[in-house]
């Protein structure tokens, strides 16, 4: 049974840096694609970036140039590093692996 687990969230300032972790077991990870979601309350949720199994990515328009997502297959995880934050990105980040979501992490960017 696939299991996903984010960390890292927590409370930022606008213009710093957080960097959220999503680790995963229970599968084959290096196979998985892995991407990050965020979704605010009464908002859809939305893709945010996304790595596949070659370690290619993709970003959404809002996040280009200040996220970053990378993945470690030795460890079993995928990290998202966010800079340049701003309070438009305080959302519920939540990590999915192939179609397995984890619980999510509050992130808050506010002065």
């Amino acid at each position: 049974q696939v299991r996903v687990v984010e960390s890292g969230g927590g409370l930022v300032q606008p213009g710093g840096s957080l960097r959220l972790s999503c680790a995963v077991s229970g599968a084959i990870f290096e196979l998985y694609t892995v991407d990050w979601h965020r979704q605010v309350v009464g908002k859809q949720r939305e893709l945010v970036a996304t790595i596949w199994p070659g370690s290619n990515t993709n970003y959404a328009d809002s996040v280009k140039g200040r996220f970053t997502i990378s993945r470690d297959n030795a460890k079993r995880a995928v990290y998202l590093q966010m800079n340049s934050l701003k309070p438009e990105d305080t959302a519920v980040y939540y990590c999915r692996a192939g179609q397995t979501w984890g619980q999510g992490t509050q992130v808050t960017v506010s002065s």
